[in-house]
């Protein structure tokens, strides 16, 4: 049987595994080509510090990029960059300052992600490296430690979906469009957790800024992976690149031989690879649709909403999804001879300095600036909820961002919409949401076809020493479905590293349920919906649950990003779907958002049950992975040991 990308690329960077062809489901060690860490590099360096290490394995693997909080000028904040930037001298790793651009952009740009390399970083926007024929995904804080420290991270190899593109954009019609369509049409678990494969005669059509904004948003569609097959646009990026960056001394990431290789023989699945599902989209058939509110699962077409004409007070062009040269030129041509309307604020901010410096020179960036917005330096910005210009109370803001979950551009009671750079411009000079054109409701037709079983069939495991055969405890119950890592750990506590255990136990679930460090016991079993912590990759999201005292989480499925920061950390995470939905049918009137029945629920882990009461409900049992590093309390136990390094 031929393989899937994914599996070919994970097969090529293999360092522990099983002897024959990699498959979808088998857990391996990998060794990749790049890992990129940001403002979390602090947080990373104390990890390193504390598994032992003093010695980076491979120095070229590393790279440093400060893009986040890069507004906040307060003496803390710029110390943490000082030691960041120092710790890069030390084990001479490349370290690129605030205001250079977002981590992303540098990792395409300058060279460091090419067609089938495995290059991650701790970022869930790691996905957009597929755009260039290379498997990119995100690392937890943890993995990045792992990595510098021996090279090497754990990962469980996902099913692939196949998503066929037809047809050509109409024009006035672009890549966020798509990716938008998709996430809003295609949102009952489909890609959860997969590598998604895009194929077809369509992605010929799309240029190189339009790949990235879709394999960048896959992240929110649910994906661990968004890869693009490499084609003649592929290799004219990457030739220019390489061009751009030789004129200025500055480049050595990959030759003119290996240009030609990709030429002749580009990356390509099995022709008998296995396909857990298929999706067909007719490109021709999509139109200007818009996410939200408050919601990537949501959308609504442009002809429709603009007849409500949804007053706005916030418009942003700023991160790593839609702030390239095109995607400023595309919202510059919109503003033209326009400004933005009284009572709107329009922040713009370029994906790096290089970006900003193009659009200056093509006459975008005065454009945009003369309409009325107001310049952020290359970074993240308001997309994080950090530095000026976030949603206050009541305010509707339009955004060519890749996440508009509730307060995390700002307050909890704002609401945030997604949409293309050209209809954000034309949204901030009318004051409401609409198109720059004239546009039609039309949506594509569903069209999913799954080809292979989802899961196996749970099979009775040896218990590794030292961990529990059972646990019994106390049952609470948040049905929320897609329940993000905002939710479960807020952005106002993310980056204040000093957070004591009891602090962080203080404030989680506070942007889900306020009320929930008040009912939570240790011992407690949490039972969460369908795609449990998915959203930003912050670890606290895992650690602030364990601090609280909850023994286990068990849900209908989980973001990949969430059960690695979990496990990781020594925390047990467990899928068991028939047990979700029945709780779901028997608390189907309650509107509390965490729901304390006082049932006491039984979990064996050599059999893989669940019981509540007098019913017994399956789940696949965790195999020796997992639970050895449940054993060690964490990866950075295990690596310690690997390293010989005594706690």
């Amino acid at each position: 049987m031929g393989q899937t990308m994914v599996e070919q690329i994970a097969q090529s960077h293999l360092m522990e595994g099983p002897a024959r062809p990699l498959r979808a489901g088998d857990v391996v060690s990998l060794r990749p080509r790049h890992v990129l860490t940001h403002d979390n590099t602090a947080a990373v360096m104390k990890k390193f510090a504390s598994i032992g290490a003093t010695a980076v394995a491979d120095s070229e693997q590393p790279v440093f990029v400060l893009d986040h909080d890069i507004q906040n000028t307060t003496e803390s904040n710029l110390d943490k960059y000082r030691r960041i930037e120092e710790f890069a001298a030390e084990h001479s790793i490349r370290f690129y300052p605030a205001g250079t651009g977002i981590g992303h952009q540098i990792m395409v740009s300058h060279g460091y992600v090419v067609p089938g390399a495995l290059v991650v970083g701790s970022d869930s926007h790691s996905n957009m490296y597929g755009a260039l024929g290379a498997l990119g995904t995100p690392v937890v804080r943890t993995d990045a430690a792992a990595i510098w420290a021996t090279g090497e991270f754990w990962w469980q190899i996902p099913r692939t979906v196949k998503v066929v593109l037809e047809g050509e954009l109409q024009e006035g019609v672009t890549g966020k469009d798509v990716i938008i369509t998709l996430c809003g049409l295609y949102n009952r678990g489909e890609v959860l957790n997969a590598a998604v494969e895009f194929h077809g005669p369509g992605v010929a059509g799309l240029s190189m800024d339009e790949r990235f904004s879709i394999s960048n948003m896959t992240t929110e569609w649910g994906a661990l992976v968004g890869w693009f097959p490499v084609d003649p646009v592929t290799l004219d990026y990457l030739r220019h690149r390489r061009d751009t960056l030789a004129e200025a001394g500055a480049f050595d990431r990959f030759s003119e031989a290996e240009l030609e290789e990709w030429t002749l023989d580009p990356p390509r699945p099995g022709s008998t690879a296995r396909y857990a599902g298929v999706i067909e989209l007719d490109l021709s058939r999509v139109t200007p649709h818009v996410s939200g509110p408050d919601s990537v699962q949501v959308m609504r077409s442009l002809a429709d909403i603009e007849a409500e004409q949804v007053a706005i007070q916030k418009a942003y062009l700023v991160s790593c999804v839609n702030s390239r040269l095109e995607d400023l030129e595309a919202a510059a041509s919109v503003l033209e001879g326009q400004t933005v309307a009284d009572g709107v604020e329009m922040y713009v901010a370029a994906a790096s300095r290089e970006v900003q410096e193009q659009a200056e020179a093509s006459g975008a960036w005065d454009t945009l600036i003369s309409a009325g917005a107001t310049a952020l330096p290359p970074g993240c910005g308001p997309c994080i909820g950090l530095g000026t210009g976030l949603l206050e109370p009541g305010e509707i803001g339009i955004s060519a961002t890749n996440r508009n979950f509730k307060g995390r551009m700002g307050s909890r009671d704002a609401q945030a919409y997604l949409a293309s750079p050209a209809v954000v411009a034309a949204s901030a000079a009318s004051g409401y949401i609409r198109a720059p054109q004239a546009t039609s409701d039309e949506a594509p037709v569903y069209v999913f076809r799954l080809t292979a079983s989802e899961e196996p069939e749970p099979a009775e495991v040896e218990i590794e020493p030292g961990f529990p055969e059972r646990h019994e405890g106390r049952l609470l119950f948040v049905q929320q479905d897609n329940l993000n890592t905002d939710g479960i750990y807020g952005k106002d506590f993310t980056y204040q590293e000093g957070m004591t255990a009891e602090q962080m136990a203080d404030v989680v679930m506070r942007n889900y349920d306020p009320g929930f460090a008040d009912v939570v016991e240790p011992g407690d079993v949490l039972v969460g919906g369908y795609n449990f912590g998915t959203g930003s990759s912050r670890e606290q999201a895992a650690t602030a649950l364990q601090a609280a005292g909850i023994a286990l989480v068990i849900a209908g499925s989980f973001s990949q990003t969430y059960l690695r920061n979990a496990f990781n950390n020594g925390f047990v995470c467990i899928e068991c779907p028939l047990l979700v939905d029945h709780l779901k049918h028997l608390h189907s009137e309650t509107d509390v958002p965490t729901v304390v029945p006082g049932d006491v629920l039984m979990v064996d882990f050599a059999r893989g049950t669940v019981s509540l009461r007098d019913q017994a409900f399956t789940f696949t049992p965790l195999g020796a992975v997992p639970q050895a590093l449940v054993v060690a309390g964490g990866i950075e136990n295990q690596v310690r040991a690997r390293l010989g390094v005594n706690a």
